[in-house]
Formats: C-alpha cells, sequence, structure tokens
C-alpha cells in the first residue's frame, strides 16, 4: 500500500470528527467538555490533530450535505463525491448515539494520539469495529458496494457478498447470463501497487477473464474505479513466500460430560 498523501494527513480522525460535528452538532462538544464549536476546533489543533481551526471546519462542512437535520448545506455543490466516507463510518457507527460516538473518538485520541484525561467506555464490539475503521480494503469495499452498478462490466447485475467465506474473491456479480468474480483493492492515492494472496491468484488462474481485480484509486479524496481482467495473465507478479507465524491453541485437558 503507497503511503498516504501529507495532503491527507490524519484523514481517519479528521472524517471521525466531522461526521461527528455534523450528525450531532453541538451535543458532541458537550461530550468533550465544550460550549462552542470554535473552541472544540482549538482543542483539535492543540493535540496536532489538524494545523488550523478551519481545517475541522472544512470536515464538518464536507458531511453537511448527508445530514438533514443539521440545516447547514455545507459542501452541497460537491454532491456524492464523499458519501463514500459516510457510508463506512454508518456501517461500523451508524446506530451509536452521541454518548458511545464521542467514546469511538476518543478512543481514537487516546491510541493515536496519547491525549489525556479522557474517559472512555465501549462494548468489546465496538472496539472491535474500531481496529476495522482503519483497514483500506474495508472502506473500498463498501464504496464498490455502493457504486459497483457505474462499472460497465458490472452494469444492471446482482451483487453477492462472498468476503467471509475468504475463497478468494469478495463479490459475485451475476450480469444477464454472465457471472463474474471481484477482488477489491483499495488504493488512497492516484497509484499504487498491490498484492495478492495465493488463494486469490490460483482463483483468478482458474476464472481467467471472469475474475477481476476491481481498485479503488483515489480513497483520500473522490474514487475512482480501475478494473483488471484476468490479472493473473495480464499483470505481472512476484511470488514471495512468508513464514507464518506460529499457531497456539489450547487443547482441553479432559472430555465434557
Amino acid at each position: 500500500m503507497e503511503p498516504k498523501d501529507n495532503k491527507h494527513e490524519n484523514y481517519e480522525i479528521l472524517n471521525l470528527i466531522g461526521y461527528g460535528l455534523s450528525k450531532f452538532n453541538d451535543d458532541f462538544i458537550k461530550e468533550f467538555g465544550f460550549k462552542t464549536k470554535i473552541s472544540f476546533y482549538k482543542y483539535c489543533v492543540a493535540n496536532n490533530i489538524s494545523e488550523t481551526v478551519g481545517t475541522i471546519k472544512n470536515r464538518m462542512d464536507l458531511f453537511d450535505p448527508f445530514f438533514s437535520n443539521n440545516e447547514r448545506k455545507g459542501w452541497w455543490q460537491k454532491g456524492n463525491i464523499y458519501i463514500h466516507r459516510k457510508h463506512l463510518i454508518d456501517s461500523l457507527f451508524g446506530d451509536e448515539n452521541v454518548k458511545g460516538y464521542a467514546n469511538i473518538v476518543k478512543l481514537y485520541l487516546k491510541e493515536n494520539y496519547k491525549v489525556k484525561e479522557l474517559y472512555i467506555e465501549v462494548t468489546p464490539i465496538i472496539k472491535s469495529r474500531f481496529k476495522k475503521l482503519q483497514e483500506t480494503g474495508l472502506e473500498a469495499e463498501f464504496y464498490f458496494m455502493n457504486n459497483f452498478n457505474s462499472i460497465e462490466t458490472f452494469k444492471n447485475g446482482l451483487l453477492e457478498d462472498a468476503r467471509l467465506f475468504g475463497d478468494g474473491y469478495d463479490f459475485q456479480i451475476n450480469v444477464n447470463n454472465s457471472l463474474y468474480l471481484a477482488e477489491v483493492k483499495g488504493i488512497r492515492a492516484n497509484k499504487g501497487k498491490f498484492r495478492m494472496t495465493e488463494n486469490e491468484f490460483n482463483k483468478a488462474l482458474e476464472y481467467k477473464n471472469d475474475y477481476i481485480i476491481t481498485l479503488v484509486l483515489n480513497l483520500n479524496d473522490s474514487p475512482t474505479f480501475l478494473t483488471i481482467e484476468n490479472p493473473a495473465y495480464n499483470l505481472k507478479f512476484k511470488r514471495e513466500e512468508r513464514l507464518s507465524k506460529p499457531i497456539v491453541e489450547y487443547h482441553l485437558i479432559s472430555d465434557i460430560y
């Protein structure tokens, strides 16, 4: 995966904060002990989340068009360019109330910015979702799920989610009498490299032109698709073997009866 652009430094936390400010308004900043947004903005600058208060406000403006309850237009002229960011956060934390959501942001600040004096109370499943937040692959997959019909090959297709099966592809798309397997890879910049697992590569060898790598490029800004049919044939890969970590198991000593 390519390193992040400096332009998009602190990408995840800025999105989390912008989402919280837009969805919950002043109730969000009250969870941090502030009465005004400008005070909260300055708090973010003081903790190196952004260089200026304008950066925080801009991230709120980005999310504002997607929350009609806040009565702010924000960056309405951008249309749905950035809605994939909302979809990702919705999928992980969309059911949280303001207190629960603020605790997620506090957890991020504590673990990544060493912000002290934050009382945090989150459930184990929220911690698990929190770990998923920073995975580029998950963000790319949600973008694909919401926009795959814009790809000519998959247009008017029926999407079936195969991610839980771990069988070398993420989705099956049925288009008329054709069937395609799509493996989705996310790249934050406009270009970059990706890798395939042995399982994915073997599946690509088996299905040839019906196996399509779908790259979601420029995730940090305005994503675009790039599809590659039969990647095992059309791209050059170098095979690398990595020593797996030892597997530790705990075996019960006596029978259960």
